[in-house]
C-alpha cells in the first residue's frame, strides 16, 4: 500500500515490533525509514545519546533482514521532536508515518504534549498511530472498521484489506453505528462480500441510543462496545467527521487508547 514508510522510534524495544507492523503495509519494493530523534542538543548529553543510538540502528538492520524488507535508519538531534519527524517525512517524501504512543506510562494523558499530536495535525503524509497491544499481537483475528456513515471511507477499507491480506483468514468487519431513535441508514445490514484479493468483508449495522452517539465524550466507549459485540480484533479507526468536526481529536484518542482492551490503529489520510 505504501512505497516508503517513516517509523520514528524512541527506544530499542520498539524497533522490531514497529518494523513488523510497518512491513504489513509496505509495497513489495518499498522501504522503511527508521528515525530516532535525540531530544537534546546539549553537550555532552547528545554525544552520549548518539553513541547509544547504535542500540537502535543495529536492531533496525537486523529486523529488516529478518523481515526481508529494506530499512534505512537515521539518527537526528533536536529539542523539537515532532518538527524533526515532519521535516524528515517531507525531505524523504514518505507516503506514511507510523507512530506509537510516547510519554510516561503512568500518566493518564498520553497525548498531552505528545509527539503524535503534532504529527497528526501537520503531516502531509498519511499518519497511523498504534497502541502497544497492536504491536504485541502476533496474529489479527479480524479487522473492525467502525463508521457513522453508510460505508467506511474507501482508503480506510483499503488499509483494512491490506492488513487482512497479511493475516489470513482474518475478515474485515465494517461496523455502521446507527441510532435506535431514527431511521437506520441503508447499509445492507449483515451483508457479506469478497474482494478481488479474496478478503471477506462483513457489513454489520449496530444501533445505539442518541445519547451514546451524540455526546463526543461517549464516543470512545461506544466504539469499544461495538468492538466487544464482534469479540474484538484490530480496531481500525479512520478519520471521519462527527457532529461537524474531525473524529481524531486529542481527547478522543486519549480516551480510546487508554480504555481499549484490544489492538487499535488510528488512521488519518
Amino acid at each position: 500500500m505504501y512505497r516508503q514508510i517513516l517509523v520514528p522510534v524512541q527506544r530499542p524495544s520498539e524497533v522490531e515490533p514497529m518494523l513488523r507492523f510497518a512491513s504489513m503495509l509496505l509495497d513489495a519494493d518499498g522501504e522503511i525509514r527508521v528515525l530516532h530523534v535525540i531530544p537534546t542538543t546539549t553537550l555532552p548529553e547528545v554525544t552520549r545519546e548518539w553513541r547509544a543510538s547504535v542500540n537502535i540502528v543495529v536492531p533496525a538492520h537486523e529486523a529488516g533482514a529478518a523481515l526481508d524488507v529494506r530499512v534505512d535508519p537515521e539518527v537526528r538531534a533536536s529539542t523539537d521532536v515532532p518538527g524533526e519527524i515532519l521535516e524528515s517525512a517531507e525531505s524523504h517524501n514518505v507516503d506514511a508515518i507510523l507512530l506509537t504512543l510516547r510519554g510516561d506510562k503512568r500518566s493518564s494523558h498520553f497525548f498531552v504534549g505528545h509527539t503524535a499530536t503534532g504529527v497528526l495535525q501537520h503531516a502531509r503524509a498519511d499518519v497511523l498511530v498504534v497502541n502497544r497491544l497492536a504491536l504485541a499481537t502476533p496474529r489479527v483475528p479480524r479487522i473492525l472498521v467502525p463508521t457513522f456513515r453508510d460505508q467506511p471511507a474507501p482508503k480506510t477499507m483499503m488499509l483494512a484489506e491490506t492488513i487482512a491480506v497479511r493475516n489470513p483468514p482474518a475478515p474485515v468487519v465494517a461496523l455502521t453505528l446507527g441510532s435506535r431513535d431514527r431511521p437506520a441508514p441503508d447499509t445492507g445490514e449483515d451483508q457479506e462480500e469478497t474482494t478481488a484479493r479474496g478478503i471477506r468483508v462483513l457489513h454489520h449495522l449496530l444501533l445505539f441510543s442518541d445519547v451514546a452517539l451524540g455526546r463526543r465524550r461517549r464516543l470512545p466507549e461506544t466504539l469499544l462496545q461495538a468492538a466487544q459485540k464482534e469479540r474484538y480484533g484490530l480496531l481500525l479507526v479512520g478519520e471521519e467527521e462527527h457532529a461537524g468536526s474531525s473524529l481524531l481529536t486529542r481527547r478522543f484518542l486519549e480516551e480510546l487508547f487508554r480504555a481499549a482492551p484490544c489492538p487499535v490503529l488510528a488512521f488519518r489520510d
